[in-house]
């Protein structure tokens, strides 16, 4: 019952192996908005016109359309001004890497069915807890060599903590 049909294999990526543009997209490149001079992109920042995430690049590689600054132009520009979150407090400051860390842990708890709902029900699932473990996982490695010693030691008594607690429950 087999049939001798045509296959088709067509490789849609948008970079080649080498990491350049295939000429099938090279007009985005061309359509893109100036960036603006007085403020260089920042690895790993996302753009309004971005929809999904560029590719690895190598080492020593230049992204697509980055140009080295001009000789009169600062190749540093002043840090944005602060996020101003309405409703806090004032001298609260900006959120940081505690408070990420904290409101990731947060639906764990819930998950494990240590914290109620508001309607005294527990949450628990624990493959959902797990989910959340595993995200603060991801973000300890990723963020690994970049943290302070307090919120290292902080991110890993939290984890640890957490996977006692579900190995706890998961018996």
């Amino acid at each position: 019952m087999s049939e001798d049909k045509d296959l088709k294999v067509t490789d849609k990526r948008m970079f080649t192996p080498d990491g350049e543009l295939r000429e099938e997209y090279r007009h985005l490149e061309r359509d893109a908005p100036p960036e603006s001079p007085s403020e260089p992109p920042t690895e790993g920042a996302a753009t309004g016109s971005e929809v999904a995430e560029p590719p690895p690049r190598r080492a020593g590689a230049e992204p697509a359309g980055a140009a080295a600054p001009a000789a009169g132009e600062a190749s540093a520009a002043p840090p944005p001004p602060p996020l101003e979150i309405p409703g806090t407090p004032p001298g609260m400051g900006a959120p940081g890497f505690l408070d990420l860390i904290s409101v990731l842990a947060e639906p764990a708890a819930l998950y494990l069915g240590d914290v109620q709902l508001p309607d005294g029900r527990s949450a628990e699932n624990l493959e959902m807890a797990r989910l959340q473990i595993d995200l603060l996982d991801v973000l300890r490695r990723k963020t690994a060599g970049n943290l302070t010693s307090e919120e290292n030691a902080i991110l890993d008594d939290l984890l640890y903590r957490l996977r006692l607690r579900y190995v706890q429950k998961r018996g």
